[in-house]
């Protein structure tokens, strides 16, 4: 380890930022670079920690480790947002005319439409919650760091890049961290990434692909995910609104308000009736100068003509005819955040739906099985060995631990094991956690004074450590032939999307075996196959979207082949070529992407930036895109659609904030239905519009006579 310099030579070395220039020239690169190139770079002995005065150095340089609050509008600035409409300044024009013709009781009924109209869009600005703050929230722990040969607990904020963290079960990872030594470290990293799936980290991973994806980089933990299993440390490498949340936070303020395809529309219709009605007043006047009339009485009649061509009642008749919609909706579990989203809605040609509790229902479950002839035999010592081989718990309303292993106990339920009995009896002495380079977690039990081990992992891993397969309650020995053929039924579980997790069993005479010897010459009894199952609904939800002339579009950060066999299903896509990964959207320049994104149905292996730029780029294609997500990693496609709808059972406060539609149930299916609402309310609209042609036309045909 090489010696530390003093906190001096260090000021005079960063005197012009040399040091952090540096720093920021590599920020993005720690996932592949060697562990003693990392500690180099960031200048810090792992043993000892940064000295607090070389933390007070360059918290200075880089500020303290929190997101940036976005500014908020005045209420007052809110208020005049709000009159920035043509159809408002036409009403404007018309309320100066009425009162300079003496109409005073009009003039008092169109200004009281303007003023409450501006003042709804006010409370839906102050009621929407804000989603930097939301994200604040979630990222402001407690860490435990190691500072001038000391650990001590520090408030997350005062962390700066090149402090050593030490990560346990429970925390919140405080910053963005390359890891250092992990032991059996898994991390939730569902709101940063997307997937429902712990992740299992490996400090000693180093790839040399410069653009792995998140998901990918084992050897890094990214600031507000949590730590679910295991143990580990590491060196911060990011803080603040440096970090990956940071990037999603920049992107969620980065998108500019867009508006509705109505508020379009009225804006057309505002200029149009403002164009007609300074061509009425020429036109009289032009008249009236030709037949050699009083101009003072065609000015008036003139501007009575121009009033009255103007629907000073259509802004409130379209607020009540949303608001009524809006009411409507939130009985069939959709709530609407802005009333325009509920014509938005009616306008939808893409749905860029989520996978992971959209599409389907955001639990593990055992779809399949295999023993040692296929699925003839009883797999209940299978599902005991997988069982009594986990550290999940599920009973009494409260389910913990891996949702892999979660899925192992609740199938053991529907054979109707009875696991209370089941753990009674046999009662463990000793284990083996699971390490990700054996693959593998075994534990030792006592029943009835005999000890048995059961190990479970991934198949190739399992089976070469097994002699023999469980044939019918006796033990055959494991050849070529049937290694073959577990591989080919594993195989064929893994295209369907399946998960393959494998269990064996030994009996041991003592047990005082060592921990070395535990896991050789193993019984094989079979694998699992297990998935994130598929909405019943939402197969049928996805082809009457279809037939409504609606593409549903599937983002999500699983990898290709599972993303592709997933949307087989629902069939969103019917062939591979219609996926693409994230990876080879980067390779595409930006007007590459743009005519070819209408020939993908599947976006698999995706950012945050990237779920932003599929967005825009169906938004290019003039398409009126929906955006569905629930986690913090969705929050900047939210706001970048025409319209986002969050899940309101998973989904997260930050996706909740940026979005305009919040499902109650996340259910892909209520978001057709809320299209269809959408379709019938933006025909009401149109009526009225139409409706109020005629009556100003009416008015104005009067007034001329």
């Amino acid at each position: 380890m090489r010696k530390q310099t003093s906190v001096t030579e260090r000021r005079n070395k960063s005197t012009k930022g040399e040091y952090f220039l540096k720093y920021k020239m590599k920020e993005a690169t720690w996932f592949f670079k060697e562990r003693a190139e990392v500690l180099k770079t960031l200048d810090v002995d792992e043993q000892t920690g940064l000295s607090n005065a070389e933390v007070l150095l360059r918290r200075n340089k880089t500020g303290v480790n929190e997101l940036q609050k976005e500014k908020r509008k005045t209420v007052l600035r809110l208020f005049f947002t709000q009159l920035q409409d043509w159809l408002i300044y036409i009403l404007f024009a018309a309320t100066l005319i009425t009162v300079f013709v003496g109409a005073y009781v009009d003039a008092v009924i169109i200004l009281c439409v303007i003023i409450l109209n501006a003042l709804l869009g006010v409370f839906q600005e102050i009621k929407a919650s804000n989603a930097i703050e939301e994200l604040q929230k979630i990222s402001r722990p407690r860490a435990i760091v190691k500072r001038e040969n000391t650990t001590t607990e520090i408030d997350a904020k005062d962390l700066v890049p090149g402090d050593v963290v030490i990560l346990e079960v429970g925390r919140s990872v405080p910053a963005d961290i390359r890891l250092l030594e992990t032991i059996d470290l898994k991390i939730d990293e569902s709101a940063i990434t997307g997937e429902s799936v712990l992740s299992l980290k490996d400090a000693s991973f180093i790839t040399d692909d410069h653009q792995t994806p998140l998901g990918d980089r084992y050897n890094m933990a990214y600031m507000s995910t949590l730590v679910s299993t295991g143990r580990g440390l590491g060196i911060v490498t990011a803080t603040g609104m440096k970090t990956e949340i940071g990037k999603i936070a920049n992107l969620i303020t980065g998108q500019e308000t867009h508006k509705t395809p109505l508020e379009k529309r009225l804006e057309h219709l505002g200029k149009t009736l403002g164009r007609i009605a300074i061509c009425v007043c020429l036109l009289i006047f032009v008249i009236a100068m030709v037949q050699g009339r009083n101009l003072l009485d065609m000015f008036l009649l003139s501007v009575s003509l121009a009033v009255a061509s103007i629907p000073e009642g259509l802004a409130a008749i379209v607020a009540i005819v949303l608001s009524i919609g809006v009411t409507r909706m939130s009985k069939q579990n959709a709530i609407i955040r802005k009333l325009s989203a509920v014509e938005t809605l009616g306008s939808v040609t893409i749905i860029c739906s989520d996978k992971t509790g959209t599409l389907t229902q955001n639990r593990m479950k055992v779809t399949d099985y295999c023993l040692s002839n296929g699925k003839e035999g009883d797999p209940l010592s299978l599902a005991k060995a997988m069982i009594l081989c986990s550290d999940a718990t599920v009973g009494d309303g409260q389910v913990t631990g891996d949702p892999t292993e979660i899925a192992l106990l609740q199938w053991g339920d529907e054979l109707q094991i009875n696991r209370k009995s089941l753990y009674e009896s046999n009662k463990r002495i000793a284990e083996l956690p699971f390490d990700s380079d054996r693959k593998l977690m075994s534990t030792v039990v006592e029943e009835n004074g005999s000890y048995t081990v059961y190990t479970k992992g991934a198949l190739d891993e399992l089976m070469e450590k097994c002699r023999f397969v469980a044939e019918r309650g006796e033990k055959e020995l494991l050849d070529d032939e049937k290694k073959q053929f577990y591989r080919e039924f594993a195989e064929n579980m893994s295209n369907q999307s399946l998960r393959v997790l494998s269990a064996a069993y030994k009996s041991i005479d003592s047990n005082k075996v060592k921990p070395e010897d535990l896991e050789q010459n193993l019984i094989l009894l079979g694998f699992v196959g297990m998935i994130d199952p598929l909405r019943e609904e939402a197969v049928l939800s996805v082809q009457k979207a279809k037939s409504a002339g609606i593409i549903t579009v599937m983002i999500t950060g699983d990898h290709k082949k599972t993303a592709f066999a997933i949307a087989h299903q629902l069939r969103i896509a019917n062939k591979m070529e219609e996926v693409i990964t994230g990876q080879e959207i980067d390779r595409l320049s930006e007007e590459e992407f743009i005519k070819q994104v209408m020939q993908y149905r599947v976006f698999a292996r995706v950012s945050p930036e990237h779920k932003v730029k599929i967005v825009n780029a169906l938004k290019r294609c003039k398409n009126i895109v929906s955006m569905t997500g629930d986690g913090v990693n969705d929050a900047p496609s939210l706001r970048a659609a025409d319209i986002g709808v969050a899940m309101g059972i998973t989904g997260t406060d930050v996706a909740k904030s940026a979005a305009d539609m919040v499902l109650t149930d996340d259910n892909y299916a209520t978001i057709i239905t809320a299209v269809e609402q959408g379709r019938n309310i933006y025909n009401n609209i149109k009526k009225s519009v139409i409706f109020f042609a005629f009556l100003q036309s009416g008015r104005s045909f009067h007034i001329s006579l």
